[in-house]
């Protein structure tokens, strides 16, 4: 069998099919919004791992996109080291008129790829995919269980990865390669919310001097008017938590609560006797959904009773959702990362067999879907090739001596981990 220098070898003596593979991927335009659009890209990436000995699997989810999930089966799994790899093959929207070259194509300019979703994160899949062609080119058979979920989602804070780990789908340790320029990254957790303030009675514009003037006699409110009680709560609250909260990795007044999108009222002729509130709220890797919407609420309600109308009329909450474009609403949990795992402090070797250095440990200052994992206590890092400044951007580019840089890192790391004795696969 061949061995991993074999295998490392032949990552730089194959590079050309990794950069047709990675045109291949940005080929599909499977931006998101408007999504929908993946069932393709899943069915080309589905071919291609069952050509190379893996048993796939796709789950449908929304319709138009697929999500997909692999596993190539270990010669001695009961007694080796699982590991399971996620990507995410949707991108960000594209604006055709703000790029200098044709978005859904890589074009190389020196040591730069050009192509959407090359940093974020089809440069990671491609990588991923390019390493299973290698291993069943070169014959190598792996003791331990390889296991890949292709997801779409990620982009809308849809539940692709969730999905399918709900599902039941683990493995002692999972690498997500979603942009981190090649740092090793846990992250803080996200979900949204809409706050509701809702009247009783509708009442038209003409008796507002009623409602407001000293005598006027009619207990009403303009429920815009009222969000503001709701949205200077919450501005307590976000000052008060960059005060008094604190996690390595992060600068302080990183947890934050945006009031990101408002709607009220029925036209100029009403009072509005509705308004919603959409936030979005981020939080550290040692706290939880649950703790930190009951505190929102908490603070909300208590200033709601402070006031002479909000008290009979109390606010309403809608936490989280699985799409922003479906029902408006996502939740990405946080993940922290534990150094001294053993799949962490093999990838640290590998990591510095082949750069020469050790890797930066940290904290992204975005969201992936490696939050899921921790969720389900799979233990995870976030790993992947591009820059954040790339990710989303007009003329999106990923470095190419980063990206096989990255693939001969993975590749050593799945030789080594998957050909280590472990409790279970």
């Amino acid at each position: 069998m061949a061995s991993k220098a074999d295998l490392l070898q032949a990552v730089d003596d194959h590079q050309n099919e990794l950069l047709a593979l990675l045109d291949r991927l940005v080929s599909f335009e499977t931006m998101s919004p408007p999504a929908r659009n993946t069932a393709a890209i899943q069915q080309f990436t589905d071919a291609e791992l069952t050509k190379v000995g893996f048993e796939t699997k796709r789950v449908p989810f929304y319709k138009g996109d697929e999500l997909l999930s692999a596993e190539k089966v270990g010669t001695d799994a009961e007694s080796f080291h699982s590991l399971l790899l996620n990507g995410h093959v949707d991108v960000a929207t594209v604006d055709r008129d703000s790029w200098d070259t044709d978005p859904f194509k890589v074009t190389q300019k020196g040591d730069l790829l050009f192509g959407r979703g090359v940093s974020d994160m089809k440069g990671g899949v491609a990588s991923f995919m390019y390493i299973f062609t290698l291993l069943h080119k070169l014959g190598i058979e792996l003791p331990g269980n390889l296991k890949f979920q292709s997801v779409v989602g990620e982009e809308a804070g849809e539940a692709g990865t969730k999905t399918l780990l709900k599902n039941g789908e683990k493995a002692d340790f999972a690498v997500v390669g979603d942009t981190s320029n090649m740092n090793f990254q846990g992250q803080g957790g996200v979900i949204t919310g809409w706050i509701t303030l809702k009247s009783p009675h509708i009442y038209h514009d003409g008796n507002r001097a009623a409602m407001i003037t000293t005598g006027g006699g009619l207990k009403a409110a303009n429920m815009i008017e009222k969000m503001m009680v709701v949205i200077q709560a919450l501005e307590k609250l976000e000052r008060y938590w960059g005060i008094t909260k604190r996690y390595p990795g992060f600068a302080p007044g990183i947890d934050t609560i945006n009031p990101a999108y408002i709607e009220g009222g029925l036209h100029p002729a009403y009072i509005p006797s509705e308004a919603k509130l959409w936030i979005t709220v981020h939080f550290y890797p040692n706290e939880n959904v649950d703790d930190i919407t009951q505190e929102i609420e908490k603070q909300v309600i208590a200033a709601a009773k402070a006031d002479p109308w909000l008290r009979d009329n109390l606010p309403t909450f809608k936490w989280g959702g699985d799409s922003l474009l479906a029902d408006k609403g996502e939740v990405f949990p946080s993940l922290e990362l534990d150094p001294d795992y053993p799949g962490m402090k093999a990838l640290e070797k590998s990591y510095a067999d082949i750069v020469k250095a050790k890797p930066i440990v940290g904290m992204s200052p975005s969201v992936s879907d490696s939050g899921w994992f921790g969720y389900y206590h799979i233990p995870a890092v976030d790993f992947g090739p591009g820059t954040m400044e790339q990710a989303h951007s007009d003329n999106e580019s990923l470095s190419l001596k980063q990206l096989m840089e990255y693939t001969k890192i993975m590749a050593a790391f799945i030789f080594d981990w998957c050909h280590t004795k472990g409790e279970q696969s």
